[in-house]
């Protein structure tokens, strides 16, 4: 996996994420109002579908997409990049920031420490 996607390519991915296989126009009706345009979220599908993202079955005229790229790839692939441009490489420094922005509590850095050592227990 090369690319990041798109907001609406990432917001097309999340729902095959969420429902699994489906048809362009069962898409299109799980969204909101205002609802997208058939044609323009068919564009968005044959471009995830280039960028090897999805890929499809035919019956007759009929196409099923379905994701090739799980959700959790895309995360880590995501995720790397966020470290490598914004935190010089450094997932401590994410970490960091995360604390000092108030968007991880110290209880919650409290039980990612747990985590951490339960994994390198088990290795």
């Amino acid at each position: 996996m090369k690319r990041k996607l798109t907001r609406a390519e990432e917001e097309v991915m999340q729902l095959f994420w969420e429902k699994g296989p489906s048809l362009v126009s069962s898409l299109i009706d799980s969204m909101p109002e205002p609802k997208p345009a058939h044609s323009t979220i068919s564009t968005i599908v044959r471009i995830l579908e280039k960028k090897g993202f999805l890929d499809h079955k035919a019956y007759g005229k009929t196409y099923e997409y379905f994701p090739i790229i799980t959700k959790n790839a895309y995360s880590k692939f995501s995720l790397k990049g966020l470290i490598k441009n914004y935190f010089e490489g450094s997932a401590n420094a994410l970490v960091n920031f995360l604390v000092e922005e108030n968007a991880l509590s110290l209880a919650e850095l409290e039980e990612l420490k747990k985590e951490i050592e339960e994994k390198l227990k088990d290795e």
